[in-house]
């Protein structure tokens, strides 16, 4: 209600936006993430640490939901802005594949935690601040498209539209053409939910997940289908929805153990990594996001960004702490947007879901990405509409602005999108005589992330 508490701590009013959008937003951004309870312990559960131990399943189902709310909700009441927070894909693959070999889980965690603390120094000091207003407004609207090419992207591989192809890096579907069922729905609830998103349907991406969801469930009793063709989650309904949390894997960390059981150069160079990308994947994330919920200022600044990039650093150690690896701003925030979310609101709703759902697990396992993927298609084509704002006349801006919108889905990263960009836009500025429109601050970033992507030929340089 305006005029009311909720209203003048979330700020609805002056955001524009109310009680009932923010609830919408926050459920639908909760479907979007829902996927990573089921993925994240896939992900950490197939790998074993140096002694061959591996994390149990369940227990880690529970760290990810648990870390996952803590996080959002801290977003929400901290930082006031319509984040969900979880597992990072990427940073737990780097958990599970680069440290994992070398050290034991505790100690990996170990230096999860150590990476969210120093986000969380550079985020009360300023510099990550300091750094993120120093990027120019241009790049910045290209970081938007950029994230919404690479979250349609996403999409359409979750629900098996596109695949890995044989003759060419992507083909339309497994084989080379569009078959079964859950690509069906897929296309179905696309349909569904644009059609309801251009008539100004109120809660049109959240009504086409549901129809899709619900329809999935029919189908797949009824036609028996295969359930690997739905990908991690099966539109099955569980036999019990209540589920008991087994919390065995919270606060099991060892802080710098790493270092002595595998050398300081491979726990240093895991750290950086660990740091640079959650660095820059989460900075991406709020550009973008806050770039399409209309929250960024003219000179592109975000509301709160220094309450914004503090939570995101501590969701880092609350993922180490808990064992779920190093959390982070999720990309699929901008279907909550899409569905209206302005405010920390709609965070709250998301993080309280995860904490239900710590109870109800089987419940989340119940929308298959076929359910979900559109939302992501759909918000991918609202938010490519920032392009306009770019000044595809200057190629000195232009080339740098491309480069940054193609590599990110193209790469599957965010950060490898938004350090190329930048590097680009350094070298080129430099290059024709402009270096004094650069700010210092990027000179210092570009270098970074040479050295990020040089790491790999660095670490067996310093170990050779």
């Amino acid at each position: 209600m305006r005029g009311g508490r909720v209203d003048r701590f979330f700020e609805l009013s002056a955001r524009g936006t109310t009680v009932g959008r923010e609830v919408r937003g926050g459920l639908t951004t909760f479907m979007a993430m829902a996927y990573i309870i089921l993925l994240n312990p896939i992900i950490l559960g197939g790998a074993a640490d140096v002694t061959g131990a591996k994390l149990s399943i369940p227990q880690l189902t529970t760290a990810t939901v648990f870390a996952a709310a803590v996080s959002t909700i801290l977003m929400g009441l901290v930082g006031n802005a319509p984040f969900g927070l979880a597992a990072g894909l990427g940073l737990n693959a780097v958990v599970a594949y680069q440290a994992a070999p070398y050290m034991t889980w505790a100690q990996a965690m170990g230096l999860v935690v150590l990476e969210g603390l120093v986000i969380v120094l550079l985020a009360v000091s300023g510099l990550r601040q300091l750094i993120m207003n120093a990027i120019p407004l241009p790049l910045k609207h290209a970081i938007s498209v950029g994230i919404g090419t690479f979250i349609a992207l996403i999409g359409l591989v979750d629900a098996g539209f596109v695949a890995a192809g044989t003759g060419t890096p992507v083909q339309l579907g497994a084989t080379g053409h569009l078959s079964g069922w859950p690509v069906a729905l897929f296309c179905f609830g696309l349909l569904l939910m644009i059609v309801l998103y251009v008539r100004r349907t109120p809660a049109a991406i959240l009504i086409g997940i549901a129809v899709t969801a619900a329809l999935a469930v029919v189908v797949d009793s009824v036609a028996k289908v295969d359930p690997a063709s739905w990908g991690v989650v099966a539109p099955r309904l569980p036999d019990s929805p209540v589920a008991a949390p087994d919390f065995g894997l919270i606060g099991q960390v060892d802080l710098f153990g790493g270092f002595a059981r595998a050398g300081a150069v491979t726990a240093t160079v895991v750290l950086f990594t660990l740091v640079l990308s959650g660095f820059f994947d989460a900075m991406g994330t709020v550009i973008g996001v806050s770039d399409e919920a209309g929250l960024v200022d003219e000179r592109g600044r975000v509301p709160r960004l220094g309450a914004v990039l503090t939570v995101d650093g501590v969701s880092g150690a609350i993922g180490g702490l808990s064992s779920a690896s190093a959390g982070t701003v999720f990309v699929e925030s901008a279907a909550g947007v899409g569905e209206g979310a302005r405010t920390g609101l709609a965070a709250l709703v998301t993080g309280g879901l995860f904490a239900v759902t710590l109870l109800f697990t089987p419940l989340a396992t119940v929308v298959p990405a076929a359910a979900a993927a559109p939302a992501l298609v759909l918000v991918g084509a609202l938010m490519m509409t920032q392009a306009k704002n770019v000044p595809w006349d200057d190629l000195s801006v232009a080339i740098p602005a491309f480069l940054t919108i193609v590599l990110m889905p193209f790469t599957y990263s965010i950060t490898t999108g938004l350090g190329s960009g930048i590097i680009a836009y350094v070298v080129i500025k430099a290059g024709t005589g402009r270096w004094r429109e650069v700010h210092p601050l990027l000179y210092a970033v570009a270098a970074l992330f040479v050295v990020f992507f040089c790491v790999g030929g660095i670490e067996a340089l310093l170990e050779g």
